[in-house]
Order: structure tokens, then sequence, then C-alpha cells
């Protein structure tokens, strides 16, 4: 997704060769994990050139909603649809630093206080 979101639109043998640049990985694979994204609704079909016969693929949301959406996805496969295990593991690992956990705290504690809780 990332490559697409920086190109707009790209076909399946252009994600491959700027994935290749970054590691050895083979066509099929990204031809695969680009139709899930296009089955998942993360990518789709654009319109091409006429006469072309690669597909051109463009992100089929916004980033933000695409990002919200596979996270979401990860935490409920993964975590049973709970994220603090996730975040217990990311501080834990330190992964999340002392200013970000504070950050996520005042986020949580102000979206709660909007919402008439505590």
């Amino acid at each position: 997704m990332k490559i697409v979101w920086e190109l707009g639109a790209a076909t399946v043998r252009d994600v491959y060769e700027a994935l290749l640049k970054r590691r050895k990985i083979a066509y099929t694979t990204v031809l695969t994990m680009m139709k899930i994204l296009e089955q998942k609704k993360y990518l789709k079909k654009a319109a091409g050139e006429p006469g072309e016969r690669a597909h051109v693929y463009q992100p089929s949301r916004p980033k933000e909603q695409v990002i919200k959406a596979m996270v979401r996805d990860f935490i409920d496969r993964v975590f049973n649809g709970s994220a603090e295990p996730l975040l217990v593991h990311l501080a834990r690992d330190r992964r999340i630093s002392d200013e970000d956990l504070e950050r996520i705290v005042r986020l949580v504690r102000g979206n709660t206080q909007a919402a008439g809780g505590v």
C-alpha cells in the first residue's frame, strides 16, 4: 500500500520493482497481495491506457481510512478485538516512548471526558 500511495497509481510490476530494490521478493507474492488488497477494498483497478494488458491499481480510500481499517482488522484477528495486549506489548518492548504513552493517556482521557465519562 505504501508504494501505491507514493505513486498514486501502480501496476503489479511497478510495486514489484520498487520492493525488489529493498529486498528479494517473488512477483507472484506481490500479485497475490495486491489481489487481496483489492478484495478487501483497499485497492481498486483504475482505468488504464487503451490496449494495455496490465491492471493499474490505485487506493480506493484515503490513507487514514485504510490504516484505521487495517489496524482494526489486525487487532480483531490477533488480539480478539482488544487493543490492550498490543499496547502492553509495545510499551514493554519500548516501541512506545514515555512521551507517546503520556500523549495516548491524554487522548484517551480527553475522549472519555468528552463522552461524559471519567
